[in-house]
């Protein structure tokens, strides 16, 4: 064979062997492809399901679910928490990766949200359904806790609460915020005994007559109850006792010679100590307003800082000499502190013994032992004992002696104070602080939140919308000269917040039977002869919850 068929036959071979290499390499090349798409595609999938569980996983552990829960944690931070409309949504946007949330809501959509939670409270804050009290079986079984307020602007906000009078049977503790509901709220220039009757009296006839009404020594509450059981609507009525214990504290000591010494001096001391070595020795901050309720602290604090300059010369230019030169004529007044600390300590101590387990035959003698520390003749003693002798009578009456009767209206007091402080900014408008009130009451419950979606946007305008408000007459005066005579308007009404009874019918009739009645007197044959016509029937329309 010649070397050139050689040649050929060697490229012959080596062509067949390159084809079957090629066929080799292009379908290993072509498996690689196709096992590296089905790999891509189960990692995929893989990375799918994996995140799927994951969702599935966070769905079980995270609170939030959905709205409902959304609601019920935005409620829980604004009235449990305390903390402000606009700081809500911050701290969701912390904790929206724990909580699952994908949507934070905004500071408008919360205030609608407490909005409208006040709206659901006051429509199911009728019926009340609570202790049988066999004193009245026409009673609703609560007590009215009622006190007025004062905000900005020439509104008085009437507010009034109810609370189970059985609350000692069922609670080892004294009455709070939680264990209070908001039965009405309104707003109104000023108050008389009369307004308030009238107010009590719209009360009455959709929640019952109340056990007792529990109050502050006001004369304007007082007359309201009066009237009320002049036109045969009678409940007894409880003083609060730490109004009572601030009434006798005041009458006893507010004409004492060293009182307004003590009252300068202190004033006197706290100029003094700010700004140096002594500042955190300074008197704390005593309200003028209702002075006697914080007094106690006040004038401990003087006996504690007695305590730190004692008898003997103190060295030149040492703290304790600073001390002396800054106490003005506190050391003065040494006998009216020790004689006020006697006498506020123990009726502080009754005070803590009654709020929390009521007024009954047990606190009544607890009470008198510790009264024992007082002198006999003091005033302070003798008017305790009157409050306690006194109220000890009405607690049989409402067969509540062995239970334990209510006789502190300090939730209505916390009320004010967080309703003022909490979620009203700069202006403390009376109306907005009467809005939100029902909010503040109760304890939160899932029920409220799911209360809240049941509430339309068209709902909630109907019930805020026409309210008066300082915030608005703000922005629609201050900006524009010339609109001051927009404050003589007298059109714009206050606030009333009573719930309407379902039950209410669409149209009240009025009859005027007395006017159209007489005796008459005579033969019966007579009779057809002086007869009248029948008296006029006026309907009118009345407005329906």
């Amino acid at each position: 064979m010649s070397s050139k068929s050689k040649l050929i036959k060697s490229r012959d071979n080596w062509k067949k062997k390159a084809i079957e290499r090629g066929k080799n390499a292009r379908y290993h090349e072509k498996e690689k492809r196709r096992i590296k798409k089905e790999r891509d595609k189960y990692k995929k999938d893989a990375d799918e399901a994996r995140k799927q569980l994951e969702k599935e996983r966070q769905k079980n552990t995270q609170p939030v679910h959905n709205k409902e829960e959304l609601i019920y944690i935005c409620l829980k931070l604004f009235i449990v928490a305390h903390i402000s409309f606009r700081a809500v949504p911050r701290v969701l946007r912390v904790l929206a990766d724990y909580l699952g949330i994908t949507k934070v809501p905004c500071v408008q959509t919360i205030i609608n949200w407490v909005t409208r939670l006040s709206v659901a409270r006051l429509r199911n804050a009728v019926p009340l359904r609570g202790a049988e009290i066999n004193s009245n079986p026409f009673s609703n079984g609560f007590v009215y806790i009622i006190d007025i307020s004062i905000a900005l602007g020439k509104g008085k906000i009437l507010t009034l609460l109810s609370l189970n009078a059985n609350h000692h049977d069922l609670n080892e503790t004294a009455p709070t915020l939680k264990d209070v509901n908001c039965v009405a709220v309104s707003v109104a220039v000023s108050w008389t005994g009369e307004a308030i009757a009238d107010f009590l009296k719209k009360v009455i006839g959709i929640g019952g007559m109340p056990v007792a009404y529990l109050k502050d020594g006001g004369t304007d509450l007082a007359k309201a109850t009066r009237l009320l059981a002049e036109q045969g609507l009678p409940s007894v009525s409880i003083d609060d006792i730490s109004h009572t214990v601030a009434n006798l504290l005041k009458h006893e000591y507010q004409n004492h010679p060293m009182f307004d010494i003590f009252i300068s001096a202190v004033g006197k001391v706290s100029k003094k100590f700010k700004q140096t070595v002594l500042a955190c020795l300074a008197p704390p901050k005593v309200s003028t307003k209702s002075r006697f309720m914080n007094l106690r602290r006040l004038v401990n604090w003087a006996a504690q800082l007695l305590r730190h300059s004692p008898r003997g010369r103190a060295p030149k230019g040492s703290v304790l000499s600073k001390l002396r030169a800054g106490i003005d004529q506190i050391p003065r007044c040494r006998n009216f502190i020790e004689c006020f600390l006697r006498d506020s300590g123990t009726l502080s101590e009754c005070q803590k013994i009654l709020k929390t387990k009521g007024l009954n035959l047990e606190t009544y003698e607890e009470s008198k032992k510790l009264l024992e520390a007082i002198p006999p003749r003091s005033s302070v003693r003798t008017g305790f004992t009157n409050w306690l002798d006194k109220h000890i009578i009405i607690a049989k009456e409402l067969k509540l002696e062995n239970i334990g009767m209510p006789i502190t209206s300090d939730n209505i007091e916390s009320l004010f104070a967080v309703s003022k402080q909490h979620g009203t900014g700069e202006i403390k408008d009376a109306n907005r602080i009467a809005l939100r009130m029902p909010a503040m009451c109760g304890e939160l419950t899932r029920e409220d939140a799911r209360r809240v979606m049941n509430i339309s946007l068209r709902e909630q305008q109907e019930f805020s919308e026409s309210l008066f408000s300082l915030t608005k007459q703000r922005r629609k005066i201050l900006a524009n000269p010339g609109s001051l005579e927009i404050l003589s308007d007298k059109t714009a009404e206050n606030s009333e917040f009573i719930p309407e009874s379902e039950k209410r019918a669409k149209k009240i009739i009025n009859i005027n039977i007395s006017s159209n009645c007489k005796k008459i007197t005579g033969p019966l044959t007579e009779l057809e002869n002086r007869a009248e016509s029948l008296p006029e029937i006026k309907i009118s329309e009345a407005a329906c919850g």
